[in-house]
């Protein structure tokens, strides 16, 4: 498949569409209703959104259209939007998050809301947002970090705990809010107005959101002046989509649309917008009889410059355009090079009093031209003028950055102001922690009674240190305090920094920090060292250059894995059992290649075999076993004869151990071959590491020998030996008849 440019694809799609669209047989466009809509993509995909918006109007006139089906057509409709909005002149990277990465942010602000952070739900990616946020449903993603928002988390009790007892006024009214939203939900709308109303009153400057939750309750009672007064005091994403959702309940469709539009503008993933503008634009493309879809195609052929000369789709295209086609045919030229053309064109047939109107001039348009009109969706238009004005709908090159509900220059005045207050307010001196309410008891991890280190939230809101969590999923996967299932939480392994209580430690307890982090950093050079208190898998042989895949089941081995790789070594060493003294005193190092986590926690660990080494000592170390160690290597031959001798002795295993390993069955040699690969190779230099040659090791792990006797292999240090040993094994295999 063959990629190209979405112009080309766009311009293939207008030409086939044209092209196929002269005949005249219903049945035959219904059984090309999937490519229509499929070439209506491509158009919106290249930002042709006028072809689009004709393409998907003829898709619904042969088949059914879901509006999950537009989300192409709604991006390509909010480019435009922003690109026509933005003007010309706008300087780059303007925007909601580039305007905030500038200004400094309150550790206890939510950041979604700008808010209070009552009630503080700590998401999966380790931000907290406060409770009403989430919700109400007002995000979908983090907006500091991009990550999934479950929604289903529970509030944080250590950081809910420390902002009851710093600021209770301020907790107090986050709470109130809730309370708000809460009768809401459960349709007291006239018991929701009255609290917002109090809390408005108690304290003007905060009550951003208790306007919005009132917005809604009067939205329900059918109160829109009322509704949409409360929306005018921010340019939140929220108050845009709080404001579209009151203009569409009055049947106010088109100016919704495009407040919709201005939320998506200032927020592209806020909930409930997308789909409300691919409803909208669903119900304004279902056309109500044949002459829409032929205005549309009128449209198309007029107004591209590229499709002027097409054959005619049908005969109704030599009527003159309606007054309506006509206005839509300006506006949704406006986004063209022909504007003055088609003005020039109609100016002196367009007839007034075709519907209420009014003009605007457009921001940032680089010829300064006056704004083409706007028609509103009012009750009197019937579903045929619904479809030919969409276009006009969508175009936004003569529309203010900020809609209106009514009045633009009024509402424009009135966003300065609120803007200019909005500021004012946002320079207020960030919260502190009261000295006197500090305690760092409150930041204490509940499992090892110290100071919380990588502080880590489960989803039912208790905080632990990452490491102390870990060790205790290791044994059962539920919260240490509540004992609320986490399997879900384990099965993610995405333990996520609490980055508000993180630093919060470091910024009011920073010498409490540095003595903690001093600690954790001894122990994480204690467990570095690969020669004392070394790690011990107490399991089966192992062997230098040939793998060994574990299956990690216990917790103890669970915890000591993690070790490993936290510390950044990968490496413990692996010794089979000892009925005496727990293990024996010869073992090989492992390292870790990779780790394959389980949903449940266990894992497969894949890893190769390392130096050899002799144990000094043993002890125990949260329940697995360590060991001081010393390595091992093969003493080295310098004269010259005896290293000719052992060369010869060398190759003469190796044939002998090649030959053994052809004439095996086929059962057994595929399964070597499977479980430690192919044999290795000869090698040129059988001094060259202080292991000695590969093959030795492979062999002495695939041979069906008693492990005691492998051990006693591994031990050795000269390498004379230990080919003299794999002689006589591989001499007394190939002495059993049928081997």
């Amino acid at each position: 498949m063959s990629l190209r440019p979405p112009a080309e694809d766009a311009q293939e799609a207008r030409s086939s569409f044209f092209i196929g669209a002269r005949s005249s047989d219903d049945s035959e466009e219904r059984e090309r209703h999937p490519l229509i809509l499929q070439k209506a993509n491509a158009l919106a995909s290249g930002n042709c959104l006028k072809e689009a918006i004709d393409l998907f109007s003829v898709a619904m006139r042969y088949g059914s259209v879901l509006p999950e089906q537009l989300g192409t057509l709604v991006d390509c409709v909010l480019r435009n939007f922003k690109t026509k909005a933005a003007g010309p002149d706008s300087p780059p990277g303007r925007g909601r998050h580039a305007e905030e990465s500038r200004r400094g942010d309150d550790a206890f602000d939510c950041p979604n809301c700008r808010g209070f952070l009552g009630e503080p739900v700590t998401t999966g990616c380790g931000h907290s947002y406060c409770k009403r946020c989430l919700q109400r449903g007002l995000l979908a993603k983090c907006k500091l970090c991009g990550g999934a928002v479950g929604g289903e988390e529970k509030v944080n009790v250590v950081l809910c705990g420390l902002l009851e007892k710093w600021f209770p006024g301020e907790l107090e009214r986050s709470k109130t809010l809730c309370k708000v939203d809460e009768l809401c939900r459960r349709r007291r709308y006239h018991e929701a107005v009255s609290l917002a109303t109090d809390a408005i009153q108690s304290d003007p400057e905060s009550a951003a959101g208790a306007r919005l939750s009132r917005a809604e309750a009067y939205m329900a009672l059918k109160l829109y002046r009322l509704a949409l007064e409360d929306t005018e005091f921010n340019c939140s994403a929220e108050a845009l989509f709080r404001k579209a959702m009151v203009l569409h309940e009055m049947g106010r469709v088109d100016e919704s649309l495009q407040v919709f539009l201005h939320c998506l503008a200032v927020d592209k993933d806020f909930p409930g917008a997308k789909r409300r503008v691919e409803k909208i634009l669903c119900d304004l493309l279902s056309p109500a009889d044949e002459n829409v879809k032929v205005g549309l195609r009128e449209t198309a052929q007029n107004t591209s410059p590229h499709l002027r000369n097409k054959t005619p789709v049908t005969d109704a295209e030599t009527q003159p355009p309606s007054p309506v086609q006509r206005q839509h045919l300006l506006r949704a030229a406006s986004a063209h090079d022909h504007l003055e053309s088609l003005e020039k064109r109609w100016e002196s047939l367009e007839r007034p009093g075709l519907s209420r109107t009014h003009s605007l001039r457009a921001h940032g348009s680089s010829c300064g031209e006056e704004g083409l009109k706007r028609v509103c969706s009012a009750p009197q238009l019937g579903d045929q003028d619904k479809g030919s004005l969409l276009k006009r709908k969508l175009s936004v090159s003569d529309s203010e950055q900020y809609v209106a509900a009514s009045g633009s220059n009024k509402l424009k005045k009135q966003g300065i102001a609120k803007g200019s207050k909005q500021k004012a307010a946002k320079a207020k001196a960030p919260r502190s922690v009261p000295e006197d309410l500090l305690d760092p008891n409150d930041l204490e991890c509940s499992l090892c009674m110290r100071l919380f280190y990588e502080p880590v939230t489960t989803p039912c809101g208790h905080t632990f240190c990452k490491k102390c969590l870990e060790r205790c999923l290791d044994h059962t996967p539920q919260c240490p305090l509540c004992k609320e299932s986490l399997k879900a939480y384990l099965a993610c392994r995405n333990y996520m920094v609490t980055t508000v209580l993180d630093m919060l430690i470091k910024q009011y307890l920073s010498q409490a920090y540095a003595e903690r982090t001093k600690t954790h950093l001894e122990e994480a050079r204690e467990l570095s060292d690969l020669t004392k208190n070394v790690p011990i898998f107490v399991c089966t042989m192992a062997y230098p250059t040939v793998p060994c895949p574990l299956h990690v089941f216990e917790p103890r081995y669970r915890l000591m894995i993690r070790r490993c790789m936290d510390t950044g070594t990968r490496q413990f060493g692996m010794c089979i059992n000892d009925p005496q003294k727990g293990f024996v005193d010869y073992g090989c190092m492992l390292t870790i290649r990779s780790v394959h986590f389980l949903p449940d926690g266990r894992s497969v660990v894949d890893t190769i075999g390392g130096k050899r080494f002799r144990v000094v000592s043993r002890g125990m170390k949260d329940g697995y076993s360590i060991a001081n160690i010393e390595y091992l290597g093969d003493t080295r031959v310098e004269s010259s004869d005896e290293l000719q001798r052992l060369q010869e002795l060398h190759d003469a295993v190796y044939e002998q151990a090649r030959v053994w390993f052809q004439n095996l069955k086929i059962h057994f040699h595929n399964q070597i071959l499977q479980h430690f690969g192919p044999m290795p190779e000869r090698e040129a230099d059988i001094q060259a590491t202080p292991n000695g040659p590969a093959c030795c090791w492979w062999l002495l792990a695939v041979l069906p020998i008693d492990p005691r006797y492998q051990l006693c292999v591994l031990s050795m240090s000269s390498l004379k030996d230990r080919l003299v040993k794999i002689q006589q094994i591989l001499t007394y295999l190939q002495s059993i008849p049928n081997h």
